[in-house]
Parts: C-alpha cells; structure tokens; sequence
C-alpha cells in the first residue's frame, strides 16, 4: 500500500509541472521570429484576432508547441520503460540505437520510396517503427543469453555499438542523395523539431493515447521487473513475455516521438531519474510524473533554442544534448 503522503506528493509534483508546462507554452507563444504581443493572445484564441495573429498562433506556434510535447511524454516513458526492463539507468532510446534504427528506416523511405503527400505524414510513425523494431531485435539477440536471459550492462553496450553503425549507414546513405534531402535528413539528425503542423499531432497522438494508459497498467509488472528475476519469477510473472511486450511498447513510443522530431536523444535518460528523485523507484508513482517531465524538458529546450539565433535557432535536439551527455558520463562512471 502506498502511504497516503507520497500520493499527495505527487500530486503536488504532477500540479507543478503542468504548471511549469502552461508558463512554457504561454512564453513560448509570444516568442519567435514573428512575435505575437501576449495581451493579444487571448482574443486571438477565441477568434478575434487579425488574419496575422491567427496565422502565427495557429498554423506555426501552437502546432510546434503540442508536437514538442507529445514528443517528450513519448520519449520520456520510453526510457521509463527501457529502465526497468533492463535494470539499467543508462538505458535511452537514443543511447541504444532506437532512434537511429528508426532514423535510418525514415531516411531509406524518404530517399528511395515515392511519396504521397496525403499518407506520407501517417506512413512516418509506421516507418519509424519498423527501423526501430529491427534494431530492437538485433540488440535483444546479441545481449540475450540461454541460460542467463537477458544482460542489462550488455544490452546497452550493444545498443550503443549498434547506434555508431548505424550512424555509419546514415552517412552513406545521405552521401550521394539530392542536397534538398541531405538538408532534411541533416536537420533529423541534429533533433530539429521538423513536424510543425496539425497533421503530425494526429500521426503521432493515437500512439500515445493507448499506450501511455497500457503501461500505466503494466507499472507493476515493471515493479516486478525490477527485482532480481526469482523474486519475479516466485510471483508468477513470465519474465520474458513481459519484457518483449513492454520493449515494443517503448520501441512504438520512441519511433513516434523522433518520426517528427528528428534524433533526439538524453529525454528518456534525464525526465525518470529526476522523476524517480522526486518521488520514488515505483513506476505507478514515477512515470506519471516522467512523462510530463519529459514533455516539459523537450518543449523548454524548443523554447529557448529557436529564440536564441534568428532566424533558425538552435536544435531542441544539441541543447537537450549539451545537458543529456554530462549526465550520462556522470552515470557511467556512478555505475
């Protein structure tokens, strides 16, 4: 039973951070290389605004805002997930090769495949899935052992391996493509937020509304999980089926995220230790307040990037990174 004291806790949390979300998203409105005065922004929301206000807030500001959201809730529970399978705090979608896996799926269809301006947009999310379903796959087989199961520290090692490589085929595949599609692919792997109009939030919502509930469900299978495997075992739990299962949940989560954001890494790593700082190891607890970290994180990171050099900014991506990669040195020498 949890005591009633940690659930007020993170109630707390959870009401601070939407928030810190909120004050996020209001700043982030008014900013930008077309600036919208913030007294204005109310009489624009409910349609009283010029032709240009509408424009800016509707079709530029609030489109990029809710995609970098969604796409840091989905990052963040990816790692959440990725964490507790592995008993690794090193594990990220974008430290393991997922991103990349997914990265290299995107940059083989938008290179070589034709494309339908109606589906293309859908098709990414799909795609990206696929790139970072096959990944998943060769970093599972070459970490599992028969006897043993599955070696966190390997896995992430192979993971790790697995993304530099992939990172080669990357390069040869942009080398001799047309300069208009190096510029796009350039700009994904740097983790610029690309996906900036409604379309993309409707490709990538569906997968975070069922499968952000799914895992809440499962959060005390990862509880279990993140036990020594007798103590899963001795309860009941079929340790591989529910690792497999959760591992395409965070594979589903982390192929969306980056199909509209490009390479971002360090998200996943960073939103479930503070959040597991903040309120505890259990996943119930935790990755409530992950997620909204997460998407906090990410859309902070936007924020500040795109209003620091006019008139492209920085990559949410290289910003998050310039935290990501201290700490992640930080935990490899903890561990």
């Amino acid at each position: 039973m949890i005591h009633p004291s940690i659930i007020k806790k993170q109630r707390m949390t959870l009401f601070i951070l939407l928030f810190f979300i909120t004050i996020t998203i209001v700043i982030g409105t008014g900013l930008g290389y077309s600036s919208l005065s913030y007294d204005r922004l109310i009489p624009t929301l409910i349609g009283q605004g010029t032709f240009k206000e509408e424009f800016i807030l509707f079709s530029i500001r609030l489109p990029r805002i809710f995609i970098t959201l969604l796409a840091g809730m989905a990052l963040a529970l990816a790692g959440a997930i990725l964490q507790g399978i592995t008993r690794n705090d090193l594990a990220d979608p974008g430290i393991i090769g997922i991103n990349s896996g997914a990265g290299v799926a995107i940059a083989v269809f938008f290179l070589f495949f034709p494309i339908n301006v109606g589906s293309f947009i859908y098709l990414l999310p799909v795609v990206a899935f696929v790139g970072a379903l096959l990944t998943v796959c060769l970093i599972y087989l070459f970490s599992y052992k028969k006897y043993e199961g599955l070696q966190p520290v390997r896995f992430v090692l192979v993971g790790i391996g697995i993304a530099t490589a992939l990172s080669g085929v990357m390069i040869v595949l942009i080398s001799s493509a047309e300069q208009e599609k190096v510029n796009f692919i350039a700009k994904w792997l740097a983790g610029n937020i690309w996906g900036t109009d409604w379309p993309f939030i409707w490709a990538i919502l569906p997968w975070l509304v069922i499968l952000i509930p799914f895992t809440l469900y499962r959060a005390n299978r990862l509880n279990l999980l993140n036990m020594n495997e007798p103590t899963a075992i001795s309860v009941g739990v079929s340790i591989e089926k529910e690792r497999i299962v959760l591992l395409l949940t965070a594979v589903a989560l982390a192929a969306s995220a980056v199909s509209v954001t490009g390479g971002i890494a360090f998200i996943g790593l960073i939103a479930p230790h503070i959040a597991k700082a903040l309120i505890g190891p259990r996943n119930q607890l935790f990755i409530p307040i992950s997620i909204l970290l997460g998407g906090w994180l990410l859309l902070l990171a936007d924020t500040i990037g795109r209003n620091v050099v006019d008139p492209d900014g920085i990559p949410a991506g290289i910003l998050v990174a310039l935290i990501g990669a201290p700490y992640f040195l930080y935990l490899v020498l903890k561990n």
